[in-house]
């Protein structure tokens, strides 16, 4: 799995660093996503999938497989 957050969608709802603080992290100033992991382990890519899903702005997308 790859992930790519764009920070121009993001409206720091915050959802992903919720359900997934290993890959997803928030900007001190403004509450923008900040990438942590791009290509995260086996073990958190359900977690990964919701917080693309629950995000009201669409800012995440996945691509799977090699």
């Amino acid at each position: 799995m790859k992930v790519r957050v764009d920070e121009d969608k993001c409206c720091g709802a915050g959802q992903c660093v919720l359900l997934a603080p290993e890959v997803f992290d928030q900007r001190e100033d403004d509450g923008i996503v900040i990438l942590l992991d791009a290509e995260p382990p086996e073990h958190v890519h359900a977690t990964v999938r919701e917080a693309a899903a629950v995000c009201p702005a669409a800012a995440i997308e996945l691509s799977e497989g090699a």
